[in-house]
């Protein structure tokens, strides 16, 4: 195959999960020109992959407007053109990719998507039935990659974070106070959904404990309301844990759990992000299905919420739980120790 095409556009953790597929189709086809179409938010993560040979970025907001789409259409089509593709693969299934899928021309039957397609995509690609359609989702992705003939000898996330970014990262840290040098725990404070995420005191009481452990507690996060949640865990801690939240890219993120000791979060694209990097990652659940989308190849860091009601896929509790109150920092002390071979 001389041309593929990946249809991953958002959100930043799927797009995480969807880049062992890039990884698959090199180590099958090394000489094959892979492109990759994403939504501006994730674009930096699919900047990092070391596989991917051409972004095509889907400005999603401008197709929101007639004239938006009058503007946007033309140079869309004309970039999706560009190339015949030996293989189209949708791994959003869903009608915004889709309508790319359909513009991207291929052969007939050259066009794969996910088993679960909804929104009509499963009228443009062929949906995928593969061996681990209900194991994690990046099995998942990978079974359309083996459809196109892809051996998956290794699942790897090929991913290489620029220079530029190491650098502003360990500027940042500078800022703020304290060196990457020194051995330190990240921990993300914030979640899309407000039922993954942990209460602020907890983090406060692992911030603490971190700090006699001789390792510092780096906050990391995005937005507005990840910084009232940071703001609220240094009135809590005995001593304020470095505070790095909204400061950083993707990009510089990645660099700083690449140097991270451990990072710890909820179920969420940057704690996928340090587990892709190789860091030794501890992940906080309840809401969401461990074995669909907890941590690929450290399962055994997932620490689950102890509710009758957990897994239930929503993104508020309908009992006014806090749903990963239930994990107690010592528990999380515990996963950290054994990992860090503490005492």
């Amino acid at each position: 195959m001389k041309n593929i095409l990946i249809v991953k556009l958002s959100s930043i953790g799927d797009v995480i999960h969807a880049l062992p597929v890039s990884y698959a189709i090199k180590e099958t086809y090394p000489e094959a020109h892979l492109t990759w179409v994403v939504e501006p938010p994730a674009y930096d993560i699919v900047a990092m992959d070391a596989c991917v040979d051409e972004i095509i970025v889907f400005q999603k907001k401008e197709f929101r407007s007639l004239g938006g789409f009058l503007r946007a259409f033309g140079p869309l089509k004309e970039k999706l053109q560009a190339r015949r593709y030996d293989a189209v693969l949708d791994l959003q299934g869903l009608f915004k990719s889709a309508a790319i899928a359909y513009l991207a021309p291929a052969l007939k039957g050259r066009k794969y998507g996910m088993w679960n397609m909804r929104e009509g995509s499963q009228l443009v690609s062929a949906p995928v039935v593969g061996p681990h359609a209900h194991a994690h989702v990046i099995e998942r992705y990978l079974d359309v990659a083996r459809a196109i003939g892809c051996a998956v000898r290794e699942v790897r996330m090929p991913l290489r974070v620029p220079e530029r970014a190491q650098a502003r990262a360990q500027a940042l840290f500078a800022q703020a106070g304290a060196r990457m040098e020194n051995p330190y725990v990240a921990l993300i404070v914030g979640a899309s959904w407000p039922t993954k995420c942990w209460p602020a005191e907890h983090f406060a009481a692992l911030a603490d404990w971190l700090y006699e452990q001789g390792r510092i507690p780096v906050l990391v996060g995005s937005g507005a309301v990840e910084a009232q949640t940071a703001a609220r865990i240094e009135r809590a801690a005995e001593i304020p844990p470095v505070n790095l939240v909204g400061c950083m890219s993707l990009q510089e993120l990645a660099f700083v759990f690449q140097r991270a000791a451990c990072v710890v979060g909820g179920d969420t694209g940057p704690t996928h992000l340090a587990a892709g990097l190789g860091a030794p990652t501890v992940m906080l659940m309840g809401p969401t299905y461990p074995q669909r989308t907890g941590l690929y190849g450290q399962m055994e860091n997932v620490l689950v919420a102890d509710h009758p009601c957990r897994e239930c896929m929503k993104r508020a509790c309908p009992k006014g739980l806090d749903c990963l109150a239930a994990i107690a920092p010592e528990q999380v002390e515990r996963k950290i120790g054994a990992l860090l071979r503490l005492a």
